[in-house]
């Protein structure tokens, strides 16, 4: 049995990241679904498994991550083999740009724009809406002159920031004025061990 355990939430893309590498290393792992709407997070039973109070968190052996841009670097590092993260310190800086981008335009903005709608979050939707299309038009950018964000393939840079991109529709974001985008989330949709952010019933890692 794998030692590698995913506290996961299905409709989270921080927990869509995590799982498209899993799949993609074709690593074996246990899944633990965790309520995110019903408050199961902060109950004292889940703290106590992980302090933070969120999720995804992994758990393989003795090493427990929180927070999806550690997992995936972790991941990377650990079973990747130098193809989802670079060991070059320029290349792995290159990798980085794209995960803070993940971590701020994307989720700040799309993000949250789409929990207003899913959550019923209270986040000023239109000013999320914005900061999303900025982050949309960073990547639009460098994808009109390469096909992955941060290298000649496919990096830990293009998971971490593939799900909200791909469920802009649910952030009342058009995806339309982003061509290079578009063709993007084809290729990300393409790789193989791709998964998609709800599976079927009765598929697990």
């Amino acid at each position: 049995m794998s030692s590698i355990t995913l506290y996961d939430f299905p409709l989270s893309g921080n927990c869509h990241k995590v799982r498209l590498l899993l799949s993609m290393l074709d690593l074996e792992h246990e899944r633990v679904l965790i309520d995110v709407v019903a408050g199961q997070p902060a109950s004292p039973e889940f703290k106590r498994i992980n302090p933070r109070g969120q999720v995804p968190f992994l758990v393989d052996g003795e090493v427990r991550i929180w927070d999806s841009m550690a997992i995936l670097v972790y991941l990377a590092r650990q079973y990747g083999n130098g193809q989802w993260l670079p060991d070059d310190p320029v290349a792995e800086a290159v990798v980085m740009q794209w995960l803070a981008v993940a971590g701020d335009e994307l989720l700040y903005g799309l993000a949250r724009a789409r929990a207003v709608w899913r959550l019923g979050a209270p986040f000023n939707r239109e000013q999320c809406q914005q900061e999303g299309r900025a982050g949309l038009a960073l990547m639009e950018q460098r994808l009109e002159q390469a096909d992955w964000l941060a290298a000649d393939h496919p990096t830990i840079a293009d998971l971490a920031c593939y799900p909200y991109v791909a469920l802009a529709d649910e952030a009342g974001v058009s995806l339309t004025p982003y061509p290079a985008v578009g063709r993007w989330i084809a290729r990300v949709e393409a790789l193989p061990g791709y998964v998609p952010l709800i599976e079927q019933e009765g598929e697990s890692g």
